[in-house]
């Protein structure tokens, strides 16, 4: 039997769920600038998959690579950790 890599997984906050079946994430990181030494926020978005469309704007969800789902979905919901207040 194959054994299979590990996936990659990213936790980030629902900024967009008006697809259907699909949302946007957004994951926030803190990297110091090389030269000057502060902390610089930078956002990467990912199309995650939502099949049962659970999400809602603001929800803070981990998300899990898969295979291409369309031309911009290579991830999937794999839980919601917190929900928006």
């Amino acid at each position: 039997m194959e054994k299979r890599n590990l996936r990659k997984e990213r936790i980030g906050v629902v900024t967009s769920n008006k697809m259907d079946k699909s949302i946007v994430v957004s994951e926030v990181k803190r990297i110091k600038h090389p030269m000057y030494g502060k902390f610089v926020l930078k956002t990467k978005k990912y199309v995650a998959h939502d099949e049962k469309n659970d999400c809602n704007a603001g929800d803070t969800v981990r998300i899990m690579e898969t295979r291409p789902l369309s031309k911009t979905k290579r991830w999937r919901l794999v839980d919601i950790i917190e929900r928006a207040k």
